[in-house]
């Protein structure tokens, strides 16, 4: 016998009504509402917060810590040799050019190249880092490759502060 979709139902005992509590003594779940007497677990946001443990010291800090994020740290949009084979000869490539044309996922801190397979094809690379394998390839292939150096800002450590009697009427 072939039922239709609307006709279709669980079988029986397999859907089980929903325990209410809190609904009255004659539901079974009245007065206390499953909770017990008093205590904690028994109020109203009642449990504790996560990686509470009753007052002992907790896990998270028993353990020893280690290092630290650099946040000053670059990610860089990285780029095999071998994967720029199949553009056309006198390309420049920088990492707009590689966004376009999806051979990064991201744009970061900059393009950085790497030696990994070969280019047969003279290329114009801009990026901000090459290994020493890359640009021998690239040079090799008749390309050229052009590093940019990011701009660096004085540091404070070394500026010549005001000496403490001039400009005092």
């Amino acid at each position: 016998m072939v039922k239709l979709l609307s006709e279709l139902k669980p079988p029986r005992g397999a859907v089980k009504n929903r325990k209410r509590i809190g609904r009255g003594e004659g539901s079974g779940h009245g007065g206390t509402a499953t909770k017990g007497h008093k205590g904690q677990l028994a109020r109203s946001g009642g449990m504790g917060k996560p990686g509470f443990e009753g007052g002992q010291m907790p896990l998270s800090r028993r353990l020893p810590k280690r290092g630290f994020t650099n946040i000053f740290k670059k990610h860089y949009a990285v780029i095999n040799v071998g994967d720029l084979e199949g553009i056309p000869e006198g390309t420049t490539v920088d990492v707009a050019f590689l966004k376009e044309n999806n051979k990064i996922k991201k744009i970061q801190d900059g393009l950085k190249v790497l030696g990994n397979g070969e280019i047969k094809v003279p290329l114009n690379i801009i990026a901000a880092k090459a290994s020493k394998t890359a640009q021998e390839k690239i040079q090799k292939a008749g390309g050229k490759i052009e590093l940019l150096t990011p701009e660096k800002k004085p540091s404070k450590k070394f500026q010549k502060k005001p000496r403490g009697g001039e400009g005092k009427a």
